[in-house]
């Protein structure tokens, strides 16, 4: 089964947020911004996991390398590109995790690189 993630990174805490193919909601839970929590939870997941997404924010970096670290796929979001599809989400903090793993469901992520 193919399932897809996006993690809404805060300042202390994250919220995780897995889908299925169909866009069904798996799994999700806030957690402290802990790598090995993190890596913990998305372990359960890590035989269909097509990719993680997380928002390029002020503090995305230790995420990011925590989770290639560990051979997941991650893309990271340019959160100003995702400005043009800012109507068509709600405005929490659980549904832009869940926001984040549709748009890579559906191909349409814009993706920034470093």
């Amino acid at each position: 089964m193919k399932l897809y993630s996006g993690i809404d990174l805060h300042s202390t805490n994250s919220y995780l947020a897995i889908i299925d193919a169909k866009g069904k909601r798996i799994f999700e839970e806030k957690l402290p911004n802990d790598i090995a929590t993190i890596v913990q939870r998305l372990d359960l997941y890590s035989g269909s996991l097509q990719g993680i997404v997380v928002e390029s924010t002020y503090n995305w970096y230790w995420l990011v390398d925590g989770l290639m670290a560990e051979g997941y796929a991650v893309h990271l979001a340019n959160s100003s590109a995702m400005q043009k599809y800012k109507g068509l989400k709600h405005a929490d903090d659980l549904s832009d995790a869940f926001w984040l793993a549709e748009m890579l469901r559906l191909n349409i992520l814009p993706e920034g690189y470093v």
